[in-house]
């Protein structure tokens, strides 16, 4: 027979309770552990990063098309507008054709030019470095706070605020299926200047991605969605390098730059520049870079200042890609007219002209 009382139903609840807080305790000790992976994993993948690129610089003194890419970058600006690129369809054969391993010299190649341009530019870059750099003070200074209210203010349309998510996710995911859906296109139909196009984007997204990775762990912005437990207050304030791999919480210190608008405008900027005899390409491709921007303010994911360096950085990293594949394609060009040459000769001997042709096997 049952015993029943008041004292069973305490001895009851005594064990319920005691069950629960220890599985409560358990998938907070999960939750902890999985949280710490996720740190481990991206300081392990942080300092990958570092050491890649000096090992990656040093490698490619040995590499002739490494030494003649960056010999030419030395004479043309990387991010200006005085490369001329040739886009027309007919100039992407099998002499400009991007292989398995000029993809990865090429990516190598973009990596380091972009990490030690702040060592090559010239004074005339270095007042414009300034110039943007005054801007973006002046963003997080006047900019960030007002534009923040106002982005909470939209969020209370929950409409507005699902349209904003569809649209971010193309900043991040759908941006790799729509890469990967034009790459395909390019292989069906055999489009030459379509694949090229594609490999090139996917070179600026990585490229563009690593440097952002970096900035955020080095400058340890707070995300506007942060709020300080003790106060409730939220606040824009850089911490410094490393801050966030002391928090569990790291990824609220990740702010500065946006992730999504950086490899957003670096993709754009390919399409852009490749295809800029169509015009509405540039500007469907800005447009929808700058979209992905806006999104993720309206998420309370960014401050403004964030997605405004994340453009400039995306823009400019595109450009250097773009601009650093036409380089090697002048280079392909010009080792292909070099090949079995096919020459006329005239020559005099004993009063008589001996017209021939000189046929060189290179």
């Amino acid at each position: 027979m049952r015993e029943t009382g008041p004292g069973v139903s305490f001895a009851y609840y005594l064990t319920y309770r005691t069950t629960v807080i220890s599985v409560e305790f358990q998938q907070q000790s999960f939750r902890g552990k999985i949280k710490l992976l996720q740190m481990n994993y991206r300081f392990r993948l942080f300092s990958l990063l570092l050491l890649l690129i000096p090992v990656l610089a040093s490698a490619q003194q040995k590499d002739t098309l490494t030494k003649k890419l960056d010999s030419l970058g030395k004479n043309t600006d990387s991010t200006g507008g005085k490369q001329k690129n040739i886009t027309n369809p007919a100039f992407y054969n099998e002499n400009t054709r991007i292989t398995a391993h000029v993809y990865l010299v090429l990516v190598a190649d973009d990596i380091k030019q972009q990490v030690t341009y702040p060592f090559r530019a010239t004074s005339s870059d270095w007042l414009k470095i300034g110039a943007f750099g005054v801007a973006t003070t002046a963003t997080i200074l006047f900019a960030d706070k007002p534009v923040n209210r106002l982005a909470l203010q939209i969020r209370e349309n929950k409409s507005v605020v699902s349209a904003s998510q569809y649209v971010t996710n193309f900043g991040g995911l759908y941006e790799a299926y729509t890469l990967a859906a034009l790459g395909a296109y390019g292989f069906i139909f055999k489009s030459e200047k379509e694949k090229t196009t594609t490999l090139l984007a996917t070179q600026a997204y990585i490229t563009a991605a690593a440097i952002e990775t970096a900035l955020k762990y080095l400058t340890g912005r707070q995300r506007p969605s942060y709020s300080d437990p003790a106060t409730g207050a939220t606040s824009h304030i850089f911490h410094g390098p490393f801050y966030h791999f002391l928090k569990s919480d790291n990824a609220s210190f990740e702010s500065f730059p946006s992730g999504h608008t950086t490899v957003a405008f670096a993709a754009a900027t390919v399409f852009a520049m490749e295809y800029k005899e169509i015009r509405v390409v540039p500007i469907i491709a800005y447009s929808a870079a700058t979209a992905i921007g806006l999104s993720r303010i309206v998420q309370n994911a960014h401050w403004a200042s964030d997605v405004l360096v994340g453009a400039a950085l995306g823009f400019l990293s595109g450009r250097q890609v773009v601009n650093n594949y036409h380089r090697y394609s002048k280079l392909q060009i010009e080792a292909a007219k070099k090949k079995n040459t096919l020459s006329f000769s005239l020559n005099y001997f004993n009063g008589t002209l001996m017209p021939g042709f000189i046929y060189t096997f290179r």
